[in-house]
């Protein structure tokens, strides 16, 4: 076959037993492997769909410029796109995202504003707002707004869900994703209930973060920083549901970033902070299953672009993470 272009490829990624990392557990552990997109991550799905889009509507004109607000993976995704659709685009990180991200999008061209990590949302120089005072300060540009755009969790329920019901040709009992703009969980939740309600869907999120808080109480509490990078908020995105949700689960970052070295150790899969984050929780409610019953995982990214974090064993003990333990 014979792709258009190198967007052309994005989705369809693999549906993994995880043998060695399940072996303890009683249902079969499937980890949907998102690091097979073409630039590594989940979020290309979500950058090509909305980029696509805008240009459709007419919103993106020929020689604008893409902007976006990003824990990185999103910017990774976005300046891939624009390289292949001859954009120009500016990624907006705060400043605790690793810089393997933004070497990534500079090597497709793409240029790169870092943020503070230890600001509010709605703070001056959030990375948000930052991203938002530059589109409207360079014209032609546009942003693409994860956060508030609703074909986010749309793309997910029409491609993501849809290969995961697929492959387990409906044969599946529960669906584990990280908290971060929802897009993932809003989107394959629904329709995955619609079409078997007793599906669980299940909700990762660091310690530090505010949506299980939210979810448990229904009140907003203020955000706590912790070193897992895309996933966590300390604001409600317009792109999140709880609706489907059925359970949350807390992760630390020393559970996280254990887990996701496990992974590639057990499994030769290597992953990012938030996979592993996502893996403690789908193991934890792994264990309230059966073994006739059958749980996905989404392994969100490319742990190559963590090599100077957690994967890096005097960076652990310098944040004061136990490499080997």
């Amino acid at each position: 076959m014979i792709h258009e272009n190198i967007l052309s490829t994005i989705g369809n990624t693999p549906l993994v037993k995880l043998n060695r990392l399940g072996a303890d557990v009683p249902p079969t552990l499937l980890g949907k492997v998102e690091r097979m997109n073409p630039a590594g991550s989940v979020k290309e799905r979500v950058s090509k769909a909305i980029i696509e889009d805008m240009i459709r509507t007419g919103e993106l004109q020929p020689g604008g410029t893409v902007v976006e607000a990003t824990s990185g993976n999103m910017g990774v995704g976005v300046a891939m796109a624009c390289a292949a659709l001859g954009y120009k685009c500016i990624i907006v990180m705060p400043s605790k995202m690793s810089m393997e991200r933004e070497w990534i999008i500079r090597a497709f061209g793409g240029s790169v504003v870092r943020t503070r990590s230890d600001v509010a949302w709605d703070h001056p120089e959030s990375f948000l707002n930052v991203a938002r005072n530059i589109t409207r300060d360079t014209p032609g540009a546009k942003m693409l707004n994860q956060f508030y755009n609703q074909i986010n969790p749309q793309v997910h329920y029409e491609t993501t869900a849809r290969e995961i019901w697929e492959a387990t040709e409906g044969r599946i009992d529960a669906f584990v994703a990280g908290m971060g703009t929802g897009g993932t969980i809003t989107g394959v939740g629904r329709y995955l209930k619609e079409r078997n309600p007793k599906i669980q869907i299940i909700g990762a999120d660091p310690v530090g973060s505010s949506l299980k808080h939210l979810f448990d109480t229904g009140e907003m509490r203020e955000g706590e920083s912790y070193h897992v990078e895309g996933i966590g908020e300390d604001f409600v995105p317009e792109t999140l549901r709880f609706d489907d949700v059925d359970r949350m689960y807390y992760v630390t970052d020393t559970d996280s970033f254990r887990m996701a070295r496990k992974l590639a150790r057990t499994e030769g899969i290597l992953a990012g902070g938030s996979t592993g984050t996502i893996l403690c929780a789908t193991l934890e409610y792994a264990r309230e299953m059966g073994p006739d019953q059958s749980i996905v995982a989404i392994l969100c990214d490319n742990g190559e672009r963590y090599l100077s974090k957690f994967y890096n064993d005097d960076w652990c003990r310098e944040k004061g993470f136990d490499p080997d333990a």
